[in-house]
């Protein structure tokens, strides 16, 4: 099976007991401490069915060892987890970009089954659903009722006709959905940004993503593309040799792109480029960004080491570590972290020690200050251990703090559902986001009680439910409610220093709403702070050439 380089992850919901499969599975890679696997499968076992024959109540054997599994698990990094045999069947554990589906972005929150993008002439958007409606029976399947994976009965044969019970500005709405075999393309947008620079949005590394990538600069290069610009923001990775692929499109064949090393020989590979490349000369520039990780930060990592593009941003997510399925009984199945990888240089980028954790229980990062220094090819000093670093670092692909708390906790997506149905004829325009826009936006918060649940926040809820448990909570009222409206106060002065960076949030998603992600691309090509700056230095060939030391 292909290695899998992301940082996403399924979670698990029951597990059926075959913990001793998993145990002989790691036991046969380190042989050297046989005896004590052994042992502690021993110990297991007896304990198991001890629990199980003597507990004053009925035990569900599957239950516990569901807690037995993800505890071990949990302790070693989120990115090792374990299939049971119903999970392998309803997730299909692969990276070929095509499912049966409706072609919708879709969240679970508070209970609530929310559509927060259907993607253009997919199965969701011609039924006429739309950001921010919220789902709320599926078929004959009440969702109040429905505690499961609800976006599973959402999956079918194609064809299938499913019944959606949808709530919409508080009127309730019903639709049809026929579902269909949804592709998820890698290359989601490319064009042209002027009569001399491409622009190639590369999404997630999917099987077809280097096919797709290539074809996205052959074609621009025909319309007359003398420089390109490879936008890797917000890829959380994907398969490892299509990362090598992609990379082999701008440098020559037999180069190596990326090591992995591991304890356990089987598992240390040199990757490298096998094939002739498309183009090694042409000007590139990699545009990533605190949520490029894994794949997307090999090709930048791999192609800065190598002096073969100019990487622009804000410091890449930071995981170095790769995966593998591997087949259990029962069909079951582990993803397990088989290695670590190494970009040409020798760099791990790898920014979260999972085998060290601090009081909290939490993985530590690694410190600045034990960052180690590594050499590109014509000499640039380069560094490991916290993602890929921008050759020019731009503060404004880095999201504040404020704004993070906004996107995650959807202050600014439920304001633009709200502004989208007060607006419904804005069409193509572009709007322009006014003072008066921002202060609604901060009202429309205030009225919807909204949570920033900063740690500071969150900190001070936790010692207030503390003080209630031990019946001390009124003497501190006035001190709790003083301290509260003080980081309330902080939190307005944040949304206000951050204004147009929030503003900036708001237009785009708004440009989403009105004209899909294509829309929103094409406003890149023209507006984005970025594509600007990208822009900037493939003009100015000896900018571009200095930064690289060409």
């Amino acid at each position: 099976m292909k290695p899998i380089l992301s940082y996403s992850f399924l979670k698990k919901r029951y597990i059926i007991p075959v913990l001793a499969s998993i145990f002989l599975f790691v036991g046969v890679g380190f042989n050297e401490d046989f005896f004590e696997v052994a042992k502690q499968i021993e110990i297991f076992t007896t304990l198991f069915k001890a629990v199980n024959a003597n507990y004053v109540d009925e035990t569900n054997p599957g239950e516990l060892m569901d807690k037995a599994i993800k505890s071990m698990l949990a302790d070693l990094d989120p990115y090792t987890n374990y299939f049971n045999e119903q999970d392998v069947v309803k997730f299909k554990i692969n990276n070929t970009g095509e499912y049966t589906g409706i072609g919708a972005m879709i969240t679970r929150k508070e209970g609530k089954l929310i559509i927060k993008e259907p993607y253009k002439n997919f199965p969701a958007d011609k039924a006429g659903l739309k950001a921010g409606d919220e789902i709320i029976q599926i078929g004959d399947v009440s969702l109040a009722d429905f505690k499961d994976d609800a976006s599973q009965l959402l999956k079918g044969a194609k064809n299938t006709k499913v019944e959606i019970k949808y709530i919409r500005q508080g009127k309730t709405v019903t639709t049809q959905l026929v579902l269909d075999e949804v592709e998820i393309k890698a290359v989601p947008f490319f064009g042209k940004v002027d009569d001399k620079t491409g622009y190639i949005v590369l999404s997630q590394f999917n099987k077809k993503a280097s096919l797709e990538t290539k074809e996205a600069l052959e074609q621009l290069k025909k319309e007359g593309a003398e420089r390109i610009i490879l936008d890797l923001r917000g890829n959380p990775g994907g398969l490892l040799n299509e990362a090598v692929n992609i990379c082999n499109l701008f440098v020559p064949k037999d180069e190596i792109i990326v090591t992995t090393k591991s304890k356990i020989e089987k598992h240390n590979n040199t990757y490298k480029t096998t094939r002739e490349p498309i183009d090694t000369e042409i000007p590139l520039v990699i545009i990533v960004d605190g949520k490029s990780a894994s794949a997307s930060e090999i090709v930048s990592g791999a192609l800065q080491d190598l002096d073969r593009a100019v990487i622009i941003g804000s410091r890449s997510f930071g995981k170095g570590l790769v995966q593998r399925p591997v087949d259990l009984t029962y069909g079951t199945q582990i993803k397990i972290t088989i290695s670590r990888y190494y970009t040409p240089s020798g760099r791990c980028i790898q920014a979260l020690d999972y085998s060290h954790k601090d009081k909290d229980g939490k993985a530590i990062r690694t410190a600045s200050e034990n960052y180690n220094a590594f050499k590109t090819k014509k000499g640039r000093t380069v560094y490991d251990g916290g993602g890929i670093l921008p050759d020019i670092v731009m503060a404004e692909t880095k999201m504040s703090t404020i704004s993070e708390a906004l996107v995650k906790n959807d202050g600014v997506f439920n304001f633009v559902t709200d502004y989208y149905y007060k607006n419904p004829n804005l069409g193509t325009t572009i709007p322009t986001i006014s003072d008066t826009d921002f202060a609604s936006f901060k009202e429309f918060l205030k009225k919807q009680h909204f949570n920033f649940d900063t740690e500071t926040e969150l900190a001070l809820k936790t010692t207030l439910n503390a003080a209630k448990k031990e019946k001390i909570d009124e003497s501190i009222t006035t001190e709790y409610q003083q301290l509260l409206s003080a980081i309330q106060k902080s939190e307005e002065n944040q949304l206000n220093q951050n204004q147009k960076e929030i503003k900036n949030l708001i237009l785009e998603e708004i440009i989403k709403r009105y004209q899909y992600k294509e829309g929103l691309y094409q406003y890149y090509i023209k507006n984005n702070i970025e594509v600007k700056k990208a822009v900037s230095i493939l003009s100015n060939t000896p900018e571009y050439n200095k930064i690289l030391k060409l």
